[in-house]
């Protein structure tokens, strides 16, 4: 069954220096942007982070320093890819928690001002963790009857989740075919930032996601401790973690001059 598409879908994947999307870089970015009409346009760019990539991390994907000497940074393609990114809802195999924040952190340090939260996510892993329990490897075996031989090269695995996601679809009577629906089952919280650190309490207000003040409203802690504020800011969040509280305090003191 086909995925029904009201905008263009981009499935994308990350190979990058880490698993840490605050402070690891992309090293390499590929996407299928698939229209409403079914026509595919794929592209992928390796992509010189300007550090060194760890020699277990090589090991995983096998791009080295030498690989990527030669590339463009991230922020020399960071527009080409804003422009095929804007207005696009997004997949990928487990992205909501690892590339979608990254590739924000990305355009954050790059100084490209795309809003992703305006798009859908549906992340492949989530439906089949909440289906089967499984990798990518798993569950393009269980679900596209296929090994994935080329597994952790950034095409072969956009591929493969974007035909996970049409199989998942086909195989579970209770999921829909929308981007709409399938965006909603990938969630496990709201997120109002990519890293999870406030989320949406069931009265749709920004809560903390962790330490102290999990589950408190966010503009009740700004106002009962200020320096919790200046102490997120100089901290080890991410860039839109940082963006996102910022923007809270803001419209909390706008409503107050109002």
């Amino acid at each position: 069954m086909n995925l029904e598409l009201t905008k263009p879908l981009i499935v994308f994947d990350l190979e990058t220096t880490g698993v840490n999307f605050i402070t690891d870089r992309i090293i390499e970015i590929s996407y299928i942007k698939v229209f409403p009409d079914g026509k595919e346009e794929v592209k992928t760019l390796r992509i010189n982070p300007e550090c060194h990539i760890p020699k277990e991390t090589t090991a995983i994907h096998g791009i080295t320093d030498e690989d990527v000497a030669d590339c463009p940074t991230f922020k020399e393609v960071a527009k080409t890819i804003a422009q095929d990114f804007d207005k696009c809802d997004l997949g990928g195999f487990n992205s909501n928690r690892f590339d979608i924040p990254l590739l924000a952190e990305e355009f954050l340090r790059a100084g490209v001002d795309i809003d992703l939260t305006k798009n859908k996510f549906i992340d492949a892993q989530v439906i089949f963790h909440k289906m089967e329990q499984r990798t990518l490897i798993a569950a393009y075996k269980f679900y596209c009857k296929k090994d994935l031989t080329d597994a952790h090269s950034a095409e072969a695995d956009t591929r493969a989740t974007y035909e996970v996601i049409k199989a998942q679809v086909d195989h579970y009577d209770e999921l829909d075919n929308t981007v709409k629906s399938l965006s909603e089952y990938s969630y496990y919280n709201h997120n109002v930032d990519f890293a999870g650190r406030i989320i949406y309490n069931k009265n749709k207000e920004e809560v903390f996601n962790f330490g102290k003040y999990k589950g408190k409203k966010v503009v009740d802690v700004l106002e009962e401790d200020p320096g919790y504020y200046s102490w997120m800011l100089n901290s080890e969040f991410s860039l839109h973690t940082k963006k996102v509280l910022t923007q809270i305090k803001l419209r909390s003191i706008s409503n107050k001059l109002k």
